[in-house]
């Protein structure tokens, strides 16, 4: 199984870093405006609706706010499709996003590990923007 892990230095507190990765239901608002088009939640899952109409399915996992921690596990229209996912997200007290995931195949390692990087680039310019001034 392949594991892939991007740590992303955050140029805001931790607990605002926190704030924004919690909102589980604020994808679309806080975390990936423009990447993400909507985010619904339903029966302890999340749905992800990309601008092309792709909606991924997620099953959250864990919520755990002593640890700010955030698991969660992609169950449906994952590109590339994948067999197995379980991922989290993980803020340090320095500020650090850190964001690990679980895959199999292996062959998909490499282009879930460039969307994570991707992502996390826009997630850290999303949050630094939508710090109160």
């Amino acid at each position: 199984m392949a594991f892939i892990r991007v740590e992303t230095p955050v140029a805001a507190p931790p607990d605002r870093i926190w704030d924004v990765i919690r909102d589980v239901g604020a994808v679309h608002e806080r975390l990936l405006p423009g990447r993400v088009v909507d985010t619904k939640i339903e029966n302890g899952r999340r749905y992800l609706t990309f601008p092309d109409g792709n909606v991924v399915e997620e099953l959250i996992v864990s919520l755990d706010d002593e640890a700010r921690r955030f698991a969660y596990a992609v169950v449906a229209g994952a590109r590339p499709p994948l067999v197995h996912h379980h991922a989290s997200f993980e803020v340090r007290p320095d500020g650090t996003l850190v964001w690990t995931a679980d895959v199999l195949p292996d062959s998909a390692a490499g282009e879930v590990e460039i969307r994570m990087r991707y992502g996390a680039a826009e997630m850290r310019t999303a949050i630094e923007a939508g710090q109160p001034e």
